[in-house]
């Protein structure tokens, strides 16, 4: 091993280490990683910018300023009063509309954006129920990541899965999105099992939630109209960007652009909006994973790979399903995925097998993986901590009694789905 790879192997721990550890913020953690590669000389700052994938970096903040645009108008809040009325205030019926809303939302959307719509709703409607929120506040979390997994925006790993490997939206739609359809349905029949049944209320509670009137949530009804129009071209361009021959990232940049002109919102605060620091830490993140793909190391990890399962591409699928799903129930998914996509590529590269497999492995590990622990995923910590905060502690214990369970049956199903589908 040269100086140069041990310094990037390093560098790489080190950043990994930090990121894990919340010792510093995530974001600080990944630059000092990438600026540590260039002041040692291992990266010039041409080879930095070359390995940042700047349509990944596109689609995350053109997303995150359309919504910021979007959520101003009241849209979400008035789609989330309107499914508990037609659920007749039925306990049941709001968990299994909120659970189909937050997934096809997730689906769209951040998965932190959509918990932090849906999740204050929630609260208010169980409270007039008068029902302990924390089960529907859990199916909220598991529905959320399972509906990420299905489209290519729907989860950033998705973004950069599909960038590296040239993936359109539809692709992702007929490939995980059918997966994440039936893991949905297999989900609600078991928290139908476990909670369903012991659902009942007040019928006075009941009518207070039918005397809610979803038009007062609207806040700006020409942002509305303007928003779903909207909506639907990006809709249609995330659908047709390959057959167009334009990136998502165009897609979703055009779109924020669009709604911070026709909007109207203080482009100052929806800019100010934007999570900067998960796009800081994207671009730490690409180079210091970038740093491994110059000196080699990501090749003598294919290697070792093929070498492992004999390039049998079954046991390769497995092993890169199950440890994503395993290690992303625990680790950020993002740095893994980072680290995951040049491996593939490597391979690919090697002429060894047919990749094709191992990318939707490698997002169904992924993004499924975040249901298996409370810190698994982004929108886990958030949703958990506003129910705690009003007083419906979620702790990791009781989340990995839910959540790892549900997370080992979606990724089961991947499997026999990977399995039939492709091998």
């Amino acid at each position: 091993m040269t100086t140069t790879e041990m310094i990037t192997i390093i560098v790489f721990v080190l950043t990994m280490t930090l990121v894990i550890t919340e010792r510093v913020h995530r974001a600080v953690a990944a630059l000092s990683g990438a600026v540590l590669l260039m002041a040692l000389g291992v990266l010039s700052i041409d080879e930095c910018v070359s390995y940042i994938d700047v349509n990944t970096i596109g689609v995350l903040t053109g997303m995150m300023l359309f919504v910021a645009v979007v959520k101003s108008s009241g849209i979400f809040e008035f789609i989330a009063i309107w499914a508990a009325k037609k659920a007749k205030g039925e306990p049941w019926l709001i968990m299994l509309a909120f659970i189909v809303i937050t997934a096809l939302l997730s689906a769209f959307l951040d998965n932190v954006t959509t918990v932090l719509l849906i999740g204050p709703m929630t609260l208010a409607i169980t409270r007039i129920l008068d029902v302990n929120p924390i089960p529907y506040i859990m199916s909220q979390i598991l529905a959320s990541n399972v509906g990420g997994t299905a489209t290519l925006i729907g989860d950033p790993p998705n973004i950069m899965i599909g960038s590296a490997a040239n993936l359109s939206f539809v692709d992702f739609l007929t490939n995980t999105g059918i997966v994440a359809v039936l893991i949905l349905i297999v989900y609600i029949a078991i928290f139908y099992f476990i909670y369903g049944k012991e659902m009942a209320v007040d019928k006075k509670a009941m009518e207070k939630i039918m005397e809610l009137d979803e038009k007062k949530a609207i806040k700006d009804k020409t942002l509305v109209i303007k928003s779903v129009i909207i909506m639907l071209g990006v809709a249609l361009g995330f659908i047709f960007h390959s057959q167009l021959g334009i990136e998502s990232a165009v897609v979703a940049l055009s779109a924020a652009a669009i709604m911070l002109i026709i909007g109207k919102q203080d482009a100052e605060d929806i800019i100010l909006s934007v999570e900067w620091s998960t796009i800081i830490f994207f671009l730490g993140l690409f180079v210091v994973v970038g740093g491994l793909e110059k000196t080699g190391v990501i090749n003598t990890l294919a290697n070792g790979l093929i070498g492992a399962t004999q390039g049998n591409l079954l046991f390769t699928t497995l092993i890169i399903l199950w440890i994503s799903a395993i290690a992303s129930a625990f680790l950020d998914n993002i740095p893994f995925v980072a680290t995951m996509i040049p491996l593939i590529l490597a391979i690919e590269a090697q002429g060894a097998m047919d990749v094709s497999v191992l990318w939707w492995a490698l997002s169904l590990g992924a993004c499924l993986g975040g249901n298996g622990s409370l810190v698994g995923a982004s929108a886990n910590v958030v949703l958990s901590g506003i129910s705690t905060k009003n007083g419906y502690p979620i702790t990791f214990k009781s989340f990995i009694k839910i959540g790892f369970p549900m997370m080992i049956v979606s990724i089961v199903i991947s499997t026999v789905f990977l399995v039939v589908m492709y091998l």
